[in-house]
């Protein structure tokens, strides 16, 4: 009989770990975001939107030293202020021929600044979540705060490679695709 108890407590017990978690982010992060959200739109209508789609325009001049401008600026602004899965939308400003390069450098982006910006992903908040939970039961606190920078210029620099490979890849093959 006491084994069939133990059973039922550790059974329900379970289920008591997964409320208490849930109740944790949802008094915890939920509102984190919600402000995040909130003040971020504040900024959006304080700077002015058409602000920042003339940065948009401006990123999709020709010339290499425009690629930091439409690959790295571009996407980080793009995600840090409009969010996934808006972000994507600010590729529209570009010519045809950047479009794909400028998604692949801002879909790279929205994961890297989750420990720094979680409102710029919340769907996903819990890929960061689970990182920082191992490495905070590892080692302790003290590092998720170095951990998120480094993820954060980390993602700066693959979002840059990504963008400028995808960019020659893509008119590779849009080239062979006219030759054809």
């Amino acid at each position: 009989m006491d084994a069939l108890v133990a059973f039922a407590e550790g059974f329900i017990g379970v289920f008591k770990a997964g409320a208490d978690w849930w109740w944790a982010v949802f008094v915890g992060i939920v509102p984190l975001v919600v402000v995040l959200m909130t003040a971020f739109n504040a900024i959006i209508a304080w700077i002015g939107q058409e602000r920042i789609e003339n940065f948009g325009k401006f990123a999709s001049r020709e010339g290499v030293m425009y690629l930091p401008f439409r690959y790295l600026l571009l996407p980080v602004v793009a995600v840090f202020v409009l969010t996934n899965p808006m972000a994507y939308t600010m590729g529209r400003f570009l010519p045809e021929k950047y479009k794909p390069a400028f998604y692949d450098a801002a879909v790279s982006f929205v994961h890297p600044p989750l420990g720094i910006l979680p409102h710029v992903n919340p769907g996903e908040l819990f890929v960061w979540l689970g990182i920082a939970s191992g490495v905070e039961s590892a080692y302790g606190a003290t590092v998720l705060a170095d951990l998120a920078v480094r993820y954060f210029l980390v993602g700066l620099v693959v979002i840059l490679i990504r963008g400028i490979v995808t960019e020659r890849l893509t008119a590779m093959m849009w080239k062979k695709e006219a030759a054809a």
